[in-house]
């Protein structure tokens, strides 16, 4: 028997249910991408985020200043768990997924005016612990020993924000765990199925490859990294 989060209407906020279904298996398998699919990205416009000093080399911290807005929901209380995962809010990648991401914000900047707003980015070890320790369902959460993409620094939760700073309605909030918020779900008015369209576009168009059944979930196909122990300093 399964815990789902269900809404009784699109942006409401979800409440348990029991239910028996396993549609909603978070699917992480890798696949990679041979180098010649992969678009490679210009992030002339922006440096890569800045490494600072307690940062090893092979990851990227993305601030602010980057053009992309930050909302690291394991930070802080507002997610699924109702439970503050992680000890502060910081968003690292590896180089070439930093380069990506900073390269598509570009993109929607230029052709838009928009954002990209970042919910999650790479998760250590430790924080996959607490979050299983928090939801221990694999239907929902990874288990620490398999680790996820997001343990690997190639996976980012995001959504769309206008030049008011304000979401692109994307249909569902953020890790709602129904059909809803599928990649193929069609039940959505015509704006919404179009803003995932934008969305799904321009990652995939940069390297960053969907899961069926989260609309803001992209994980950046390319060398496979292992899972990460390292977890930032909080000042």
């Amino acid at each position: 028997m399964i815990l789902i989060l269900v809404s009784c209407k699109e942006n409401s906020k979800p409440k348990l249910e029991i239910t028996n279904k396993q549609e909603n298996i978070k699917d992480e398998t890798i696949h990679n991408l041979p180098p010649s699919e992969i678009n490679t990205p210009d992030a002339s416009k922006k440096d890569v985020g800045k490494i600072k000093n307690d940062t090893p080399s092979d990851l990227n911290e993305i601030t602010e200043a980057d053009g992309i807005v930050l909302d690291i929901k394991y930070a802080g209380k507002d997610n699924f768990t109702k439970r503050k995962i992680y000890d502060c809010a910081r968003c690292f990648l590896r180089p070439e997924a930093t380069q990506a991401l900073i390269a598509i914000n570009n993109e929607l900047l230029d052709k838009h005016g928009y954002s990209l707003k970042v919910f999650d980015c790479f998760r250590p070890k430790s924080y996959q612990q607490r979050l299983w320790d928090a939801v221990p369902d694999p239907d929902y959460v990874t288990p620490p020993a398999k680790g996820s993409m997001h343990s690997r620094g190639l996976a980012v939760d995001l959504t769309i924000v206008d030049k008011n700073g304000q979401d692109l309605d994307m249909g569902t909030e953020y890790d709602y765990f129904g059909e809803e918020a599928h990649q193929d779900y069609q039940g959505h008015n015509t704006q919404v199925i179009q803003n995932r369209i934008l969305l799904k576009s321009v990652m995939e168009k940069h390297g960053f490859k969907p899961i069926r059944t989260e609309w803001w979930h992209y994980s950046f196909r390319s060398k496979i990294y292992p899972l990460d122990s390292w977890a930032w300093s909080c000042d």
